[in-house]
């Protein structure tokens, strides 16, 4: 202390203490760290924006890559699968049967592969600052509702050029779209976490995908599936996704019913497992990543 300051400072008085914040891995990794999370929602705002700006920066078309992507998919499953293969579709159109289908597992498909190498991505960050690493995995989730909004405007005009009309059952549609999102993070958060310790994995999820999507209802009904096997068949959470999608926004058939519920309970268990796992492994992503 200078001379100045001993002689402004009364006598007896004590030099405030600088608080320290020490940062130390979670002793507890179950506990799921949601107020932490939301301390730093603000930074999990400039991720998202961040997202979808290096996302369509220096592209010809933009977000129209969003519709281009499942329209040219659903042409060509329309005329492979339905008017070739005949593969039925319920009574709906194929445009239709096809397109509504792949809005979620577009977004499943996108979301889950941008949330695997989301961790890696931003390594130099990890390292150099201390930030939730959930926010990483949840920015890549929920990024990809931009792309869903922009693809489901083409399903609007598909269904006007059909003459089909919105029911009740489209009120149902945001569950359904919560399903697909908690989906593609309770296994990302699983898959974030693997690739950061074994690089290899980032291999494994295109194939992972391929398969997944031909595990799904996308380019067959379930109802093709045995009635006896179709609870069995929920145990794929994104089963009851796409047979809900289907079921609200065209209104015509039954609901997934006992599917929909396997599936519920599948998501709900991958989702808190994920966390779990997640911050478990959080402590070691900075030294392997």
């Amino acid at each position: 202390m200078s001379a100045i300051d001993s002689a402004v400072q009364p006598q007896g008085a004590q030099t405030p203490e600088v608080p320290v914040v020490r940062i130390t891995p979670p002793t507890r990794w179950w506990v799921l760290p949601l107020t932490e999370l939301w301390e730093y929602r603000e930074l999990l705002y400039f991720y998202v924006w961040r997202e979808l700006k290096v996302r369509y920066k220096q592209t010809v078309v933009g977000a129209a890559w969003a519709v281009l992507q499942p329209l040219m998919t659903m042409l060509v499953f329309s005329l492979f699968f339905g008017k070739l293969a005949h593969i039925p579709s319920g009574g709906l159109p194929y445009p239709v049967f096809y397109y509504s289908a792949l809005l979620p597992w577009m977004y499943f498909s996108g979301a889950l592969t941008n949330a695997t190498n989301k961790v890696v991505e931003n390594q130099y960050v990890i390292t150099k600052v201390y930030f939730p690493r959930l926010i990483l995995p949840f920015s890549a989730v929920l990024s990809g509702l931009v792309d869903f909004a922009v693809s489901f405007l083409m399903f609007v005009v598909i269904m006007i050029y059909y003459r089909m009309h919105a029911t009740a059952a489209m009120l149902l549609l945001p569950l359904f779209l919560l399903l697909a999102v908690l989906t593609a993070l309770g296994v990302g958060l699983w898959l974030s976490a693997l690739n950061a310790i074994y690089r290899d994995v980032r291999y494994v999820v295109p194939f992972l995908v391929q398969f997944w999507m031909f595990a799904s209802p996308v380019a067959y009904p379930s109802s093709l599936v045995p009635a006896k096997w179709r609870p069995l068949y929920g145990l794929n959470p994104m089963a009851g996704v796409i047979e809900g999608f289907r079921w609200s926004l065209s209104g015509t058939g039954n609901p997934p019913g006992r599917m929909l519920l396997v599936s519920s309970a599948v998501v709900a268990a991958v989702v808190v497992t994920g966390m779990m796992y997640f911050q478990k492994m959080e402590s070691k992503i900075a030294d392997v990543v």
